[in-house]
């Protein structure tokens, strides 16, 4: 059985969608993080690295978000949430599965700059300007398509949601100018698993008692 390492209010709640999706069994285990909202040390003694997520599957501990759905997609799901390399939609697929990381580099750099950054330094201008240019195509490849690839769900819906949801308003993007993003968080958030998930790991659950 796979445990996922769950860090508060963190990227981890993604995986517990996943398996949730693909009906699998999974151990959760809560970790809060310090006052200074790090994670603190019984995280870091799972992995050098002390990234959230991090799963455990039997002797294999794996970090990293794309690497771990793709693995459990495949190695425990049959691929049924993954694009095969044969597929036509297979480069659109890899494609759409690094938005989480380049929606989320835009959101770092605004937060290195700090409250005081100036709106019209080059690097906020630049940070805006790919945020505007990521959203403006998410939202043009959801005008034909009720998820990211086509009708049906994959890990590159998995991956989209959390910074779609959690990202958005803390860079300053409101999904209503964006609507065919707004409708797609709608239709996903109404999925099953996705309300079960967020219940179990989301932003504002409780660590179980």
């Amino acid at each position: 059985m796979i445990t996922i390492y769950h860090l508060g209010l963190s990227q981890s709640d993604r995986i517990v969608w996943l398996m949730e999706e693909l009906g699998l069994p999974y151990d959760l285990q809560w970790f809060d993080r310090g006052d200074d909202f790090l994670a603190q040390d019984d995280y870091h003694a799972l992995h050098p690295t002390a990234t959230s997520p991090t799963i455990r599957d039997g002797d294999l501990v794996l970090t990293e978000s794309n690497a771990i759905v793709e693995y459990i997609s495949h190695r425990h799901g049959e691929g049924k949430l993954s694009v095969a390399p044969e597929d036509d939609k297979y480069a659109e697929y890899m494609y759409w599965m690094q938005l989480n990381h380049n929606l989320q580099s835009a959101f770092f750099a605004k937060m290195a700059a700090g409250d005081q950054a100036d709106e019209n330094s080059s690097m906020i201008k630049t940070m805006n300007s790919r945020q505007r240019r990521y959203y403006s195509h998410l939202n043009n490849q959801l005008a034909s398509n009720a998820f990211i690839i086509g009708d049906s769900l994959t890990c590159a819906d998995i991956m989209a949601m959390f910074p779609i949801t959690m990202l958005s308003g803390m860079t300053g993007i409101d999904l209503a100018d964006y609507p065919n993003i707004q409708a797609y968080v709608e239709r996903v958030s109404a999925r099953p698993a996705y309300q079960k998930a967020m219940a179990i790991a989301g932003p504002s659950a409780q660590r179980p008692e």
